[in-house]
């Protein structure tokens, strides 16, 4: 396993800017997760990475090594495709074993029937070596496939989007069989999704991406709670944020924010930020953020059930307020929540986010 790093990589395809000045560190060993919608550049990144694309500024190095100009097949990193590339007349055995037999020098058969043999041990293909692929489920294709990727013990594994083909259990599934494989291998992976939840799930850290920038790298949980803007917010999340500009007041590290109706205090602001006293700022609330009380209690904000959807154990209930704004809630599926029914909101201080509504930048805060 290697390290990875960029300084200052930029990409273009003629006008379109598909890479901004990339500067990004991967530790030897972690499972980094390159995140972004189509187009943000999570896959210009990893096709520079590999070689399959030549950067026009800038510089990547795998462990000390400058790869600049180091053809794809020179850079000892292992691709892994969405559509898997398997070869149809060879068996999963010949298809994991490829790599070793098409290399300018041979690896000794025994030495091939090993490293095929623990690789599939790995990925439970042990009973599935004499099958084709047109035998096989989507599932096992993809394990033949990242197999084939094992065999080589490179220095860094590249996935591009492997489990978008398959359907959502089995996608569950093997997060979990992934995150399992890299604890066992401790290898360097450097995955592109634009599922947050494939992200979320099996990365040490997450780099997400928008426009060709970087917007933010950081540990999921940070990634989640602690968005570093505007985009990351409203990105990662089961369902988009809820944003509200109104006044902030500071006063003794503790800022009160007033809008629409709508008042609340967040508590332990970080040193700092006693310049926004006095100005608007964004309140960021998401679905946890609030918390639904009785409607005859004195706190929080009087609203009006208008949708409720069951969401799993928990139901997502929807709700106006008289100021017209509409906000998400969670609540336990057993709730007598309906639509049409009064309601109180109550926000839960730790778990709101403050941006600044001129540039999106997060204002630091915590509960």
């Amino acid at each position: 396993m290697s390290s990875v790093s960029f300084r200052s990589v930029t990409k273009r395809f003629g006008d379109v800017l598909a890479l901004d000045d990339l500067t990004l560190d991967v530790e030897a060993g972690e499972f980094i997760s390159l995140l972004g919608p189509s187009g943000s550049g999570k896959s210009t990144t990893l096709n520079l990475l590999a070689g399959l694309l030549e950067l026009d500024e800038g510089e990547i190095r795998i462990g000390d090594r400058i790869v600049n100009d180091i053809p794809p097949d020179k850079r000892d990193v292992a691709m892994v495709f969405q559509n898997y590339a398997l070869y149809p007349h060879l068996t999963v055995f010949e298809n994991i074993a490829f790599p070793l037999r098409a290399r300018s020098r041979r690896t000794p058969e025994q030495d091939v029937e090993a490293r095929v043999s623990r690789a599939a041990g790995m990925l439970g293909l042990t009973e599935l070596l004499a099958r084709y692929p047109r035998e096989l489920s989507g599932g096992q294709q993809q394990r033949v496939a990242l197999g084939r990727a094992i065999v080589r013990d490179p220095k860094v594994f590249l996935l591009d989007e492997p489990l978008s083909n398959l359907d959502a259990r089995l996608r569950i599934r093997m997060r979990h069989d992934l995150k399992a494989l890299h604890d066992r291998l401790r290898s360097t992976i450097v995955y592109v999704t634009h599922d947050q939840a494939e992200a979320m799930s099996m990365s040490t850290r997450i780099a997400v991406f928008n426009e060709g920038v970087l917007q933010q790298c950081a540990a999921p949980y940070a990634i989640y709670n602690r968005p570093a803007n505007i985009f990351v917010a409203n990105f990662v999340g089961e369902r988009e944020i809820t944003f509200l500009e109104g006044m902030a007041r500071i006063k003794a590290g503790r800022m009160q924010f007033t809008a629409d109706g709508i008042e609340t205090i967040i508590s332990g602001l970080e040193a700092g930020f006693d310049q926004i006293d006095g100005r608007r700022v964004l309140l960021g609330i998401r679905a946890e953020g609030i918390r639904i009380v009785d409607i005859d209690c004195a706190e929080g904000v009087p609203a009006s059930v208008t949708d409720v959807e069951l969401s799993g154990p928990d139901s997502m209930i929807y709700a106006r307020t008289g100021s017209g704004l509409e906000l998400c809630a969670r609540a336990e599926a057993g709730s007598r929540i309906s639509k049409g029914m009064p309601i109180r909101l109550s926000f839960l201080a730790e778990r709101l986010h403050v941006f600044d509504p001129e540039n999106g930048i997060a204002i630091p805060v915590h509960g």
